[in-house]
């Protein structure tokens, strides 16, 4: 799957999540609030990686962390939409930036 196919598919559950929202709270969530929603997420992952370590027990821990790392991909794809960023030419700008930056390091 392509990043835009991706983007599209995260884009058309938030959709369907903001339908949600309004119908059960009259509004939708705001960045912040996503925002938070994703922090929560990102602490749910850590426990996750610990498991997958064997630091932590949980049960059916490899389907749980696709699925935690899935929760986590779909914050960080609708909060960028959300605050106009285009998250796959910044990731290719930054990820280009740092690779230079460490080859330059690595004096290659």
């Amino acid at each position: 799957m392509k990043f835009g196919d991706l983007e599209k598919s995260a884009l058309q559950l938030n959709d369907l999540y903001e339908q949600l929202e309004v119908k059960r709270h009259g509004r939708i969530w705001t960045t912040e609030e996503l925002a938070l929603g994703f922090v929560g997420d990102v602490g749910d992952l850590a426990k996750l990686i610990q498991a997958n370590a064997g630091i932590r027990n949980i049960d059916d821990c490899k389907a749980k962390l696709g699925h935690e790392l899935s929760d986590c991909l779909w914050s960080i794809i609708v909060l960028a939409n959300k605050c106009g960023i285009d998250l796959e030419v910044e990731f290719a700008r930054s990820t280009k930036e740092i690779a230079e930056y460490i080859s330059g390091e690595l004096g290659t």
